[in-house]
């Protein structure tokens, strides 16, 4: 009887969908509601607004946002607060179990990039592609490379600190950039990072500028690779 209880509790927590107890199936019932995982993907980097997280998605509706995040919320994978800016602003941030998703996230993008079906012309955040670089990162490209790249993509700023053969990324001033890769969006850089196309080709169309020490940039832009497309 007890362990009864423990299951609608569940339940009702999390919305009992398939009635199995294997992992793969709850995690769905956790994250697997359409547009949940590409907002966990938004808040990989940190805290966003909901104005910011809604730009990162920009297919979803206010009022599904809204009831995703609470439902996320509930579920304890990301919780809210308020900051002090220059105005009470309130944020959403992943729980620390919620960023341990990390690696689902990018196993199941590394698998699905695979097939011959994945359009690569469509709309890509800035979040979406810096995780497509700690996903993609061949740390055999990178021995003996150490590098401090920052990335200006639109509104949004991060720093790629890549050292002893591990990348990491946060949303970071890039005062101690080495360089810096600019661009309105996000499409440009990942056809020059993943695409081939020529950086000379982009800067001559106003979609990708480097400032700083633009040899160590490039040759940063070399350290990532796509799985071979089946079949």
């Amino acid at each position: 009887m007890k362990l009864q209880n423990v299951t609608d509790t569940s339940s009702r927590l999390h919305g009992k969908w398939y009635d199995d107890a294997c992992g793969t199936a709850f995690g769905l019932e956790l994250v697997g509601e359409r547009w949940s995982l590409l907002i966990m993907r938004e808040l990989m980097f940190g805290p966003r607004r909901f104005s910011d997280i809604r730009a990162g998605v920009p297919g979803i509706s206010a009022k599904v946002l809204t009831e995703r995040l609470t439902t996320l919320e509930a579920n304890g994978v990301l919780t809210r607060r308020i900051v002090e800016e220059t105005a009470t602003v309130q944020v959403y941030e992943l729980t620390e179990w919620g960023y341990a998703a990390e690696p689902v996230i990018q196993e199941l993008g590394r698998w699905a990039v695979a097939s011959p079906l994945h359009d690569t012309t469509l709309p890509l955040s800035a979040a979406s592609f810096m995780m497509s670089l700690r996903t993609m990162f061949d740390a055999r490209l990178a021995l003996l490379f150490e590098a401090r790249i920052g990335f200006r993509i639109g509104d949004e700023k991060f720093l790629a600190n890549l050292s002893h053969g591990a990348l990491s990324i946060a949303r970071d001033r890039l005062d101690q950039a080495q360089a810096i890769f600019f661009a309105p969006e996000a499409p440009p850089l990942a056809a020059l990072f993943y695409g081939g196309v020529p950086f000379e080709e982009l800067e001559a169309q106003g979609a990708v500028e480097i400032s700083g020490r633009r040899e160590l940039a490039l040759r940063f832009a070399e350290i990532f690779t796509l799985p071979d497309k089946v079949g």
